[in-house]
C-alpha cells in the first residue's frame, strides 16, 4: 500500500502554507506528497491530481488535510471518489476525520453524492454570438432586444457587439 499525500492551493499566495501542509502530511506517514501549483489566472489545473488518481493502485490511500482541496464542488468530489474507487484506492481526509473505505466510506460517498445533488447544475451553455446574425437582424429592422431574444444571448452581448461593428466602420 502507498500513501500518496496531495495539496492544492486556488491562489499562490499561500505557498508558505502548501510547505507546511506538505510536512504535515509527510508525518502522516505519506510515502509520496505532491503539491499543485496554482496557475497564474486563477485557473484549474489539476494535472497533478490526475496524474496521481492515474498512479493510484489497489489498496493505495489518497491522503489530503481538508477535502475541499481536492474539487470546488460535490460533483468534482464524487469524480474522484469514483476514479479511486475504479482503481480500488481509497481517500482519507485529515480535518475532519473521514475514509472513503470502511463503514464510514458508504456515510461519506453519501453525503458527497447528496452534495452533488442539490448543487445548480452548471448554467446552460452559451453559444458565441455571430456578429453577421446580429448585424442581419438589425439591418432587418430588428430591435437589440428581440436580437438577443431570437439569438438566446444577453441584451448586453448584442449592444456589444453592435458598438464594436459600429466601431470598425
Amino acid at each position: 500500500m502507498i500513501r500518496i499525500g496531495y495539496v492544492r492551493f486556488r491562489d499562490a499566495r499561500r505557498g508558505a502554507d502548501q510547505a507546511d501542509q506538505a510536512v504535515a502530511l509527510k508525518a502522516l506517514d505519506c510515502h509520496v506528497v505532491r503539491c499543485e501549483a496554482p496557475l497564474a489566472l486563477g485557473g484549474a489545473d489539476l494535472s497533478v491530481l490526475n496524474s496521481i488518481l492515474d498512479f493510484m493502485a489497489d489498496g493505495d490511500e489518497l491522503v489530503v488535510l481538508r477535502l475541499e482541496q481536492l474539487a470546488a464542488s460535490g460533483r468534482g468530489l464524487l469524480q474522484v471518489l469514483e476514479r479511486l474507487e475504479a482503481r480500488g484506492a481509497s481517500l482519507r481526509v485529515v480535518e475532519p476525520e473521514l475514509c472513503s473505505h470502511g463503514p464510514g466510506g458508504q456515510a461519506l460517498r453519501a453525503a458527497i453524492e447528496a452534495v452533488a445533488a442539490i448543487e445548480p447544475a452548471s448554467a446552460r451553455p452559451r453559444r458565441p454570438a455571430a456578429s453577421q446574425e446580429i448585424r442581419a437582424l438589425q439591418s432587418a429592422g430588428v430591435g437589440p432586444v428581440e436580437i438577443a431574444r431570437r439569438l438566446g444571448i444577453s441584451r448586453m452581448t448584442v449592444w456589444r457587439k453592435l458598438k464594436a461593428m459600429e466601431a470598425c466602420n
